[in-house]
Formats: structure tokens, sequence, C-alpha cells
């Protein structure tokens, strides 16, 4: 994810001033030199880099922090807000027209991923916020985008104008939005055409198309891979085009983070989504405050409440969950409760959303996405029988199992003492709960599963 290599550091520069009794001019300095260079090698553009740091000096000397007994409570609250005024406000948030639709124009360079972007907008405005949704394609220079925004549009059930080389692209957005206006969408999304780098024509294409068809936001897709240069760009693109907003695409990624952390600032443009992984549904609306608790390593519970509100089915999980603290417990609960979790999106993601919880190297993230894999491959070759009551699994049952999988009995074997391990560990929790204690140390291993 990105941010992470920021996080580790602001993590060690904490813990090193948590060591300090007292906060001393010279131990401040040393603390902001270290911040200094942990923004630089995460590509906050240096400008930036300097303005942030003279406001959290400016900050704790005018809260008086040197001449506090525990200062370091105090500094990590100050960098936080700092780090928060420098991603928006929560002020920042899409707004939609109550009388007519709401046209959003999609812009950015190529391969920002501008396309799927829109259809994830497209799904997240119609599923969780109830709205018909309409899409344009209007990179009529690319084919293959138009086949993507097709495919994408099919897949998620809303509607599309999609011309192959019969209209320009400003006609095309003039067509869709007298669609948008007679059909009575709540929302247009407009998909354009990128360049590799930015050019006249364009710009002069996408100032045809707002002048016809005059949207409500134009957001600005950025690649928070993309480093220092989009700030640049995001410049460039909001000089001409008078930008209300960005979308910062592949999250997920290895980015060092610096991008989201200076466009808001070198041009007042305000991230108002971000898109968390390469699946439809991994896309949310961005939160200052919560981004800046994840980059501080204070995770970031409010979201991963609303993932599992959102994700998981609660008759379901409440089902599993009583038959679990009732002891009964099999393999159909076990891959059920798995499921369930995998909806919320990937390990190393819903660890980051925890406070305090340790950081998952990349072996650690694939070992645990294998053994899921195995176990599935494993209990797909089961009989019902068998999976409701593994204690009958004998040498001759799990040489066939293991040929029908492809695994080993080794693998059956660990599968079955995380079983085993689970299930006692429920039966456990069961009888605290009768009694009315917590159980110590929450449910261990992922989701209880041992994974």
């Amino acid at each position: 994810m990105a941010f992470e290599s920021l996080s580790e550091r602001f993590a060690r520069i904490f813990k090193k001033l948590r060591g300090q009794s007292r906060l001393t001019e010279s131990n401040m300095d040393d603390m902001l030199k270290e911040i200094r260079v942990a923004l630089l090698e995460a590509d906050v553009n240096f400008k930036v880099v300097k303005d942030f740091l003279a406001e959290v000096k400016k900050r704790a000397i005018g809260e008086e922090v040197l001449t506090k007994l525990n200062p370091s409570q105090t500094i990590v609250k100050i960098v936080h807000d700092e780090i928060e005024k420098l991603l928006g406000s929560s002020d920042d948030q899409l707004t939609f027209n109550r009388n007519k639709p709401t046209l959003i124009m999609l812009v950015g360079l190529q391969g920002s991923g501008k396309t799927t972007t829109a259809g994830k907008l497209a799904l997240l405005m119609k599923g969780k916020m109830n709205k018909k949704v309409l899409l344009a394609a209007c990179d009529t220079y690319r084919p293959a985008a138009i086949d993507q925004l097709e495919q994408i549009a099919g897949d998620i059930a809303v509607d599309i104008i999609a011309e192959r080389n019969k209209l320009s692209p400003v006609e095309i957005a003039k067509k869709a939005r007298l669609k948008a206006f007679n059909d009575h969408y709540d929302v247009l999304i407009i998909d354009t055409a990128g360049r590799l780098h930015l050019d006249e024509p364009l710009m002069k294409e996408l100032n045809d198309i707002i002048g016809e068809v005059e949207p409500d936001e134009i957001l600005l897709a950025f690649d928070a891979m993309s480093g220092q240069d989009v700030a640049n760009v995001a410049s460039s693109f909001n000089a001409r085009l008078k930008l209300t907003g960005a979308v910062m695409t592949k999250l997920d990624g290895d980015a060092r983070g610096g991008a989201a952390l200076s466009i808001r600032h070198l041009t007042g443009v305000p991230i108002k989504f971000s898109g968390t992984g390469e699946k439809l549904i991994d896309i949310d609306v961005f939160h200052a405050d919560r981004m800046a608790d994840r980059i501080l390593g204070m995770g970031d519970v409010v979201s991963l409440v609303e993932k599992v509100q959102e994700e998981l089915d609660e008759r379901e999980m409440k089902k599993s969950v009583n038959r679990m603290m009732s002891g009964k417990f099999d393999l159909e609960d076990m891959l059920s409760q798995m499921k369930q979790i995998q909806k919320l999106g990937s390990l190393g993601g819903l660890m980051s959303m925890i406070p305090g919880m340790p950081k998952l190297s990349d072996e650690q993230k694939a070992q645990a996405e294998r053994e899921i894999a195995n176990f599935e491959a494993i209990y797909n070759s089961m009989t019902a029988e068998e999976r409701r009551h593994p204690e009958i699994l004998r040498n001759s049952r799990k040489v066939r199992i293991a040929r029908g999988s492809g695994k080993t009995n080794a693998d059956i074997n660990r599968i079955i003492n995380k079983y085993e391990k689970s299930k006692e560990m429920m039966r456990k929790m069961g009888q605290m709960q009768k009694g009315n204690k917590m159980p110590p140390g929450g449910l261990g291993g992922f989701g209880g599963l041992g994974f």
C-alpha cells in the first residue's frame, strides 16, 4: 500500500521522541530533520515539505511543547493536524444536484486510470448512493478504451453512450447530456481521452466539451505512483480547465505517497476519491483525517467498520457465530467465514486499518493467500460428510482428497490442525461468553481462523 514506508519512518521518529523525557530545541530540530528526510524520500514536493515543517515548528513553539513533561503526544497531534491540512478537509466531497443530473467529467494523462475510475465511480454511485448512472465513452482515439468502458457498463448494469468513429468526442458528450436530462438520470460520468503528455489539441478538445455540457465536477485522475511531477500535471490541467477535484488511483501499489501530500497544497485541487485496488468495488470517498491516521500508523477503524457494514452479510455472520459458540463448528463454517472476510479486500489492506497491528511482509501476505487457496481446493475435494465431520478423515480419505485437489497429505494435515485449534478456541469463547467474560487476546489469528 502507498505510504507504508512513510508510515514506518514516522513510527521510528515518534518512538524515538517518546523516549525523551523532555523536548529541547536540539532534539526537536533533530526530529524535524528526520521528518524532512522522510517526506522528501516519499516524493513530497520540497516546497510543501518546507511549508509543512515551518508550520509544525510554529505550532509546537506556540503551544509551548518544550515546557511539557510528555511532549510526544502533542507533537504527534500537531503533525497529524498538519498532514490532514495538506490532504484537504471534510468539505471537499462531491455534491449532487437535486433537480437535474450531476455531470462529472474525468480528465488526465493516458494511463492514469480514467476509464477504470469511470466504472468504479459509476458502481459506487449506483450501489452505495442509489443513483441512476449514465456513462459516456468520449475517448474515441483508443477503441480499446470504448471496449473497456462498454464491458464495465455491462458488468455493473449501467447504461452507456458509445459511438465508434461516427461522432466527435464533443458530439458524444452533447448526446450523453441530452439523454441524461431527457431520461432523468441522476449522474452522467464522461470518460475523456488522455495523452502521454499535455498538448494543445487535447486541451482544446476538453475545453470544447466543457463549453458544451457545463459539467458540475471536473475530476483529474492521477496515479499515486507518479511522484512529484503530478503537481505540475495538476497545475497545468487546473490552469486550463478549472478542476473541481482529483481522484487518486492505484493507492494499493508501491507508491511512496508524495503526490497526495503535494497536490492540494500546490494547486488547491482537493482529492475526492481514491482507488484502492484493481476490482471495480475498490474505490473510496477520500477522507483527509482518516488518511492522516493511516500515515501516522493510527489505523482507520472507521473505514474498516463501514466496509464491514457494507460488504458482509450480517445474518450469515450471526448464524455462523452462533454455531461456533455452541460448538457446532465445521469446515463449512470455516470456509464461510473466510469467504466473508475476503469480501473486505486484501489481508494487508485490512491489517493496515487496525491500529497497532504489525505490518505483514510480502511473503507473509502471499503465504496467507496460498493457505486460503489450498484450503478451498482441499475443501472442494471433500464429501459433504467429511466437511461436516472432519474427525472421520483417515489416511485413505486423505489420499483421495489430496489426489483430487492436487495437494499433499501434509497440506491436508495443516488445514485440519488449524481447524482443530480454531474449534477449540471457539469452544472456549462460547464458555466465556456464557460466564460474561471477555476472551483474552481477541480472536487470535486472522478472523479467528488461524490465517
